[in-house]
């Protein structure tokens, strides 16, 4: 089965991510951590991104969509991805049920983690403590809610048709969120 979870910065979808590729034995598609590897790196692209990033921006849709490709396309993934924090864009959306197409593969549950900024808040100073992500300044992490909430809002629109599609209250506990999605899962 191939999985999407949305949400914004901070959300929890690599927490709910990591608990369903525990639990199904899924590989974990995190744009995040794809585009921290290639900063890490100091890529090219690593570079390009870096400066996106800190103007509170996302990566390009081409870059992203280069990144996807080469996972969508690996035969020892098929039927077996989670995309966390991706489409992001409508055109990342359409690039993935494109190349999801062309591998015979879909979605099979999309999952929204709907959360507000005050809750986001709380979470990433408490992360950036913990986990010291570079990524994690306040007022970036701001930008950036604002900047995920009016690009994703069309991806939303364009998922939530589909019945496969389930928003889920983000601002619950972990374990409930995780309960609600497995339960999903498990049908």
């Amino acid at each position: 089965m191939n999985v999407i979870i949305f949400g914004p910065p901070g959300a929890g979808k690599g927490t709910q991510a990591n608990n369903i590729v525990n639990k199904f034995n899924l590989y974990q598609v995190s744009t995040g951590d794809l585009l921290r590897n290639e900063i890490k790196n100091q890529t090219d692209i690593g570079k390009d991104i870096e400066n996106t990033i800190s103007k509170g921006g996302f990566a390009t849709d081409e870059i992203v969509n280069k990144l996807i490709k080469n996972l969508i396309y690996d035969p020892d993934k098929k039927n077996k991805l989670i995309f966390d924090g991706y489409p992001r864009s409508l055109t990342q959306a359409k690039n993935l049920e494109f190349l999801l197409n062309c591998t015979n593969q879909k979605i099979d549950f999309v999952f929204f983690l709907n959360v507000d900024k005050e809750t986001i808040i709380k979470r990433i100073e408490k992360r950036k403590i913990l986990e010291k992500r570079s990524d994690d300044n306040l007022n970036t992490i701001l930008k950036r809610y604002d900047t995920y909430m009016e690009t994703t809002r069309p991806v939303l629109d364009f998922y939530s048709k589909n019945p496969n599609f389930y928003e889920i209250d983000g601002g619950d506990q972990i374990h409930e969120i995780s309960s609600k999605i497995e339960q999903k899962l498990s049908v």
